[in-house]
């Protein structure tokens, strides 16, 4: 069984040591701030069972009121963080007086009157530590250590106390802060998981059958919520469109901006073909209601694919060209046509239409820049070689020929987390 710390067993310095490292030890394991003061009240009392306390505060209060936070008086403590309209409040008397003084005294024979409102705190008692704990340079907080006689404490020891109070006042603050912080990073981080599930619920939640296609889509965001965005819809006469949009920046500004895009495409008057005229609309209207005041665009690729004629009509408004592999010559393409400013920049940007016959074993890949622009531990960039050369098998299914680049570029990161959002959609031509 453990020996009790006492004063004359603390003598020795090795001894005062080992109690103090033992002391520091237990305190660093806390979290909650409550729990780590009374666990160095305890050690205190250990150490100096003759000592009374009464701990006051003054935030968010106006001279002379104060709370009082804690007291070795009350039988049960109180958070003085969470359960504050428990705390008295009193108003005036010397411990009023001595708070918003707000410097560090000694009184040797202190009198208390019946009248005061801190008597009940302070009557027994004839010496008296006022020891202040400073916040941003003013003293909010006061520490009153109390014995029974008269002259009781050392004047030479009274600065070294003052000293390691206000470290542990800080100490614990600080972990008050980091209790905050915590408490409301979890509420921004619930807030985004809303914001990210919204998100998701955008995009297409199972792929469309397209006669002669054999499709496969990819998406990772770098935040919780982010600005990639793809999407398949149906047209007239069999069509189908195919959208593939980067919106500038990352987390939630960028996933709002993406939810608004496609809010926009969805809203366009009529069926969305040509596609350059599709992307035009999306464009004025960005331009003029959302963007011009945030510095914000999107890039986008807008194709409509004709299963009938095997053809794809695209516009590009600033977004990396799909690349093409024709699987019958072993030829590599970049789908790039007339490549225009990113959507959202000025209203009156014209895009142009090209297209492409396919022919069947093509296979294509639309993606985002947070593909091509992965870096690995060396820094370099993953770039559209590696793409070009995964496109290289021809005999793989576009679900396949996904997985293959996910992996590689997953392994070329060393499986580092994405720093920017990566999209994919691969098409095949069967």
């Amino acid at each position: 069984m453990d020996k009790p710390v006492t004063q004359q067993s603390l003598t020795h310095w090795q001894a005062r040591l080992d109690h103090i490292v033992e002391t520091m030890r237990e305190m660093s394991l806390h979290t909650d701030p409550q729990a780590m003061v009374q666990s160095y009240g305890n050690r205190m009392r250990q150490l100096l069972p003759n000592n009374t306390f009464v701990a006051v505060s003054r935030r968010g209060l106006d001279a002379p009121r104060f709370r009082v936070t804690r007291s070795t008086k009350w039988n049960n403590a109180i958070n003085p963080w969470k359960e504050q309209e428990k705390l008295p409040l009193l108003t005036g008397g010397i411990l009023g007086k001595l708070l918003y003084d707000g410097r560090p005294r000694i009184l040797d024979d202190l009198h208390i009157e019946t009248t005061d409102p801190a008597y009940e705190f302070l009557s027994g008692h004839r010496s008296l530590l006022a020891i202040p704990h400073f916040d941003q340079g003013e003293a909010l907080n006061m520490v009153f250590i109390m014995r029974a006689e008269s002259q009781g404490f050392d004047p030479d020891e009274f600065p070294e106390q003052v000293w390691i109070s206000n470290l542990f006042g800080r100490a614990t603050h600080n972990l008050v802060l980091r209790e905050q912080v915590q408490l409301a990073f979890d509420a921004v981080d619930r807030e985004l998981k809303t914001v990210a599930a919204i998100q998701r619920s955008l995009l297409p939640k199972t792929l469309p059958s397209i006669p002669g296609l054999d499709l496969a889509a990819y998406y990772q965001t770098s935040a919780r919520a982010g600005g990639d965005y793809y999407d398949m819809f149906p047209l007239p006469n069999g069509l189908w469109g195919l959208l593939i949009a980067d919106v500038s920046g990352h987390g939630t500004p960028a996933a709002v901006l993406m939810a608004v895009t496609h809010s926009i495409v969805h809203s366009y008057p009529g069926p969305a073909t040509p596609p350059g005229t599709m992307l035009q609309y999306v464009n004025q209207r960005l331009s003029e209601a959302y963007t011009s005041d945030v510095e914000a665009f999107v890039t986008a690729y807008y194709a409509v694919y004709d299963p009938i004629a095997k053809t794809l009509t695209y516009a590009n408004a600033g977004h990396p060209p799909p690349r093409l592999k024709r699987c019958m010559d072993g030829t590599l393409h970049a789908l790039d046509g007339e490549r225009a400013l990113p959507l959202g920049i000025f209203p009156d940007t014209v895009y142009e239409d090209k297209k492409v016959q396919l022919v069947q074993g093509d296979q294509l890949i639309f993606y985002t820049d947070g593909i091509t622009e992965a870096h690995s531990t060396k820094n370099q960039m993953y770039g559209t070689e590696r793409l070009d050369k995964m496109l290289s098998n021809c005999g793989i299914t576009a679900q396949g020929l996904l997985d293959d680049v996910v992996a590689n570029v997953a392994e070329f990161t060393s499986e580092a987390p994405p720093e920017d959002d990566r999209t994919m959609v691969v098409m095949k031509v069967r």
